[in-house]
């Protein structure tokens, strides 16, 4: 069994510094007063299978007949800390401790998990395996690998095989990201039976023929019935699609809660709601109705959306609103499909009487900022209902509120941390029409429904899910977009509530196997090569008896095997 001896101090350290390696204490021992020392030993034979991994060169080289220690004696002094190198050195110094055996690369790693003792895999094996992790080959975040693979592969003489030196070329630019999918660190690991469980849900709700697809909007009336689409993105990028997920449909009131976020990242929380309340109206979406402060409830229903819009961009005109809010809602994409059906535009507009009548109902009741121009806003207002996604795209929308304002693929900030919570919490509350209350209950999510079908879904953390089937029930949301979310937290713990202690147990897709999963710090460069190499290992401590040396002032650790069962 691999022993580790370390003072109090050097614990500490360990602790406080997940990125520093042992190889790093030795590598600045010469410059450490009372000096650690190191020495090795192999009691057992599953440490010794961790030295063959990389072209038979050992991770620790072998000292025959001695102990594997690190020691620092009472009284010594705290190590400084080491001089930051720029990066040319830092990675020449990981050249060099990779090529003296003491941690492989990242890069050959992946290598050999994929070629299974092959000394060359096909492309089409690694680009299969990483489509398993979720991971699309499309990904802007692996835009430098997958360039580089059609590169190398034009440069191959059969254009399919990649040996070692050419795969690591390929991946290095974005071997963190890989590493972390192919190790499972995503937030949903075993990503392939989760897709099985949506794809059986999917086809449960696709049975359904319920409904009837709105009509008093001409060019929605024209969608045909049985169209039935699933997409999921994850706050990692996995992704996941069943059904017409490329057909354009406009958001209409899935709408609302973007740019209710968009307008309180601009402005605040407490600006936004000086002209609209945060209650449920209890009232049909598209009434003429003010709570007792002659404000609308909320920004979910059609008066609170309309001041919405008034809020954005004050002063500016239509076209630079319009294409502000494009541009972000493109952003929330991650630059996915995101049009404009000027068709439908027009439709709301001449048949948009009643939300005429609420304008003016508004204007009367001061409920816009000074200098407004009603009919401005409600051109605006039936713009943005007009606006085209896929079911795609929007999944990556409703992802970028699950990830806290930042877009999944991109990894870019788009909306604040206040603006994405107070976004789902009327979500939550008012986000489906007069069927809210019902759907928290039971669903107990943040979503948010409109009349072309849509279901924008936000698992928080986990995932955002958008479902689109023009057919509705009475209340206006999608027949089989309800029947989707309630099967899906029937059958995993998505539930808001879920966690609590004692309660029926449901599958979480959140975690390998459904068991315990342990990290090992910050998922960069160095601190994978260590828990490649730790595997399932855990720290304890052991009676200092069991040394020979002089243990007075000095703790004694242990690495064991999770999977023991010891």
């Amino acid at each position: 069994m691999l022993q580790f001896r370390a003072s109090l101090v050097l614990k500490e350290l360990i602790q406080a510094s997940p990125k520093r390696s042992f190889s790093d204490i030795i590598r600045h021992k010469k410059t450490l007063p009372n000096a650690y020392f190191y020495s090795a030993a192999y009691p057992d034979g599953r440490i010794s299978q961790l030295k063959t991994v990389c072209n038979g060169k050992p991770f620790i080289q072998a000292l025959a007949g001695r102990r594997f220690l690190c020691t620092k004696t009472e009284g010594a002094i705290e190590p400084a800390e080491p001089v930051k190198k720029d990066e040319s050195v830092q990675e020449a110094t990981a050249d060099k401790r990779r090529k003296a055996g003491i941690l492989p690369s990242l890069e050959d790693l992946l290598f050999y998990s994929i070629a299974d003792g092959q000394e060359r895999i096909p492309a089409h094996k690694f680009i299969t395996a990483l489509k398993a992790t979720g991971l699309r080959t499309g990904d802007p975040r692996l835009k430098e690998c997958m360039d580089m693979l059609k590169v190398t592969l034009k440069s191959t003489s059969d254009g399919v095989m990649l040996d070692r030196h050419l795969f690591k070329k390929c991946v290095q630019s974005n071997i963190v990201l890989l590493t972390q999918a192919f190790r499972k660190k995503f937030v949903i690991p075993d990503f392939q039976p989760f897709a099985s469980h949506i794809d059986t849900l999917y086809e449960k709700a696709r049975k359904l023929s319920g409904g009837l697809v709105a009509d008093y909007i001409p060019q929605i009336a024209k969608f045909s019935p049985d169209l039935w689409a699933v997409s999921l993105c994850t706050v990692d990028g996995q992704r996941h699609t069943v059904g017409d997920t490329k057909v354009p449909f406009c958001l209409q009131s899935c709408v609302k809660p973007l740019k209710y976020a968009i307008a309180v990242h601009d402005h605040g929380t407490e600006y936004v709601h000086q002209f609209i309340g945060k209650e449920p109206s209890g009232l049909r979406f598209n009434k003429l109705f003010l709570n007792e402060d002659d404000k609308p409830h909320n920004p979910m229903v059609n008066a609170g959306a309309i001041v919405c819009t008034s809020l954005i961009k004050q002063g500016a005109g239509n076209a630079e609103k319009f294409d502000y809010l494009m541009n972000y809602l493109k952003k929330m994409a991650g630059n996915e499909y995101v049009g404009f059906s000027n068709a439908t535009f027009q439709s709301e507009r001449e048949s948009g009487d009643r939300n005429f009548a609420i304008g003016y109902y508004l204007k009367e009741k001061k409920c816009f900022p000074d200098g407004t121009d009603m009919t401005a806003v409600l051109d605006l207002y039936f713009q943005l209902c007009s606006i085209e996604v896929t079911c795609e795209s929007a999944s990556v929308m409703a992802a970028t509120l699950a990830n806290g304002g930042f877009c999944p693929i991109t990894g870019e900030r788009v909306l604040s941390p206040e603006a994405v919570r107070d976004t789902l919490s009327l979500m939550h509350s008012c986000g489906m029409y007069d069927f809210s209350g019902q759907f928290a209950f039971h669903v107990g999510l943040p979503a948010k429904s409109g009349v072309s079908g849509g279901i924008l879904l936000v698992v928080p953390n986990v995932m955002g899910i958008m479902c689109w089937s023009p057919p509705l029930d009475r209340l206006g949301n999608s027949v089989r977009g309800i029947q989707f979310c309630t099967d899906l937290v029937s059958l995993f713990n998505f539930h808001n509530y879920d966690n609590l202690r004692h309660f029926t147990k449901k599958l979480d897709p959140r975690r390998e196997g459904g068991d315990q999963r342990y990290t090992f710090g910050p998922l960069d460069y160095e601190s994978l090569q260590k828990e490649l190499v730790l595997k399932d290992t855990m720290w304890t401590k052991v009676s200092p008896t069991e040394c020979n040396e002089d243990s007075s002032t000095t703790v004694v650790y242990r690495m064991e095997n999770v999977g023991d069962g010891n």
